[in-house]
């Protein structure tokens, strides 16, 4: 039976450009949780205004706290939808990671019958924070010298390691050739 091919990691893993390039390889629908989020967060309370009061309690840290519940109901809405359509969805990278158990097996249980696959560009942490960062500031001069402890979090946290089926290390290779590895990888199940 057809099913969603699901692209998790930290931010500026390359899950977009990937995601984007297997659909067009594939012929099959892209879909950017990043980009349906925030109707399904509405549909349960989310609020701006509750967002901006949590970034200015806690920052871009508290900012990613509170959007945890919707998090976990956007995950099981959107794949909800497209259950049994063959195309491949790239999660935010906060949609994969969560610090209460509750929320991270209500994801888990989601997740389950689909292949998961992990992006990141090196098996060693220490490498991977580094390539993060650069790519993060060559796409956001602004962000230079800011903090990066919400998505070293994202990388060292355990939730990607246990949903992800499939891991695929994209340092050293172009956008192109990462997407024939996660092809290659998923074959047999997608």
């Amino acid at each position: 039976m057809p099913s969603p091919l699901i692209l998790i990691g930290p931010m500026h893993a390359g899950k977009s450009t990937i995601a984007a390039l297997l659909a067009t390889r594939c012929s099959v629908p892209r879909i950017c949780m990043d980009h349906v989020r925030w109707d399904y967060y509405k549909e349960i309370g989310y609020t701006e205004g509750d967002q901006k009061a949590a970034y200015e309690r806690g920052g871009f840290a508290g900012m990613v706290a509170y959007w945890k519940p919707f998090e976990v109901h956007a995950v099981g809405r959107l794949l909800a939808e497209h259950a049994g359509e063959r195309c491949v969805i790239d999660f935010g990278a906060g949609h994969s990671v969560y610090e209460d158990p509750a929320q991270f097996a209500r994801v888990r249980t989601a997740l389950e019958p689909y292949p998961v696959v992990l992006l990141l560009p090196s098996p060693n942490v220490e490498e991977t924070i580094e390539i993060l960062r650069r790519r993060r500031d060559e796409r956001s001069p602004d962000e230079i010298g800011k903090p990066t402890d919400v998505n070293e979090h994202f990388l060292r946290h355990p939730s990607n390691a246990i949903l992800a089926k499939f891991t695929v290390y994209a340092n050293g290779r172009s956008p192109e050739d990462t997407a024939a590895d996660v092809a290659k990888a998923v074959e047999a199940v997608w």
